[in-house]
């Protein structure tokens, strides 16, 4: 039998590949540490900007929080001028309504009833001594003072011997008697005034006022406080 010889690899090229071997292994253990550190510099940078772009992000977000904010305060500042502009458009209108009402009631378009005063017209006695008789007689232009001093005093309503008054009213004397709209009424005259009694009353007997005015002309005067007048609406044959 034919016995096999070993092959004998010199110790001197033994220790070549073992250099070789090593080097081979540092290389590579450099090399993976190198890429290590590649990938985490990759992915430390690649985490810093996705925490800035966040960071952006948070601060436009806080930008357009603090413009809705202000938006918020503009158009809460236009509600409440809205409110307030139509609190004011409703005072406004009652008193339009009210203004309305007034004027309704003076030209009789309306019943008018309430607390007022009378005044009362009398022709004076007649004194023979004096040459004129017109002088002691209750004329239109008495008629007139007492009215407009009532309509200025804030009268609503006023009538004569029953005779509703309205804006275009007309009154003309005829001898002793005064003609209302087309309707004769004698002596004497009877003037219902509705409105706060006070002031009416105040206003007629001011000094020198009215009443002091058409006493010095001979007239007889009586003024007094009524608790209820009442006026109906005018009617179209009142206008007439």
């Amino acid at each position: 039998m034919k016995k096999t010889k070993l092959l004998k690899v010199p110790s001197r090229g033994l220790i070549t590949i073992s250099m070789v071997s090593l080097v081979l292994g540092f290389i590579l253990a450099y090399s993976y540490s190198i890429s290590s550190d590649d990938t985490n510099k990759n992915a430390n940078v690649s985490g810093f900007q996705e925490q800035e772009k966040y960071r952006e992000k948070l601060v436009e977000q806080k930008e357009r929080n603090k413009e809705l904010n202000e938006e918020i305060i503009v158009k809460q500042q236009k509600v409440r001028d809205f409110e307030q502009s139509f609190v004011e458009s409703e005072e406004s209108v009652e008193d339009l309504v009210e203004e309305a009402e007034l004027l309704r009631l003076l030209i009789g378009d309306i019943p008018s009833q309430g607390k007022g005063i009378t005044v009362s017209l009398e022709d004076g006695a007649y004194d023979p001594s004096q040459e004129n008789p017109n002088d002691y007689i209750v004329h239109e232009s008495h008629v007139f003072k007492v009215i407009n001093e009532l309509k200025i005093s804030g009268a609503e309503a006023i009538s004569i011997n029953g005779q509703r008054l309205h804006a275009n009213s007309y009154i003309r004397c005829t001898g002793p008697v005064i003609v209302v709209d087309g309707k004769t009424f004698p002596a004497p005259f009877t003037i219902e005034a509705v409105g706060d009694p006070k002031v009416l009353l105040a206003s007629v007997n001011l000094g020198g006022g009215v009443v002091d005015q058409l006493t010095s002309d001979n007239i007889v005067v009586t003024v007094g406080e009524k608790d209820l007048i009442t006026m109906p609406a005018l009617r179209d044959d009142d206008y007439s």
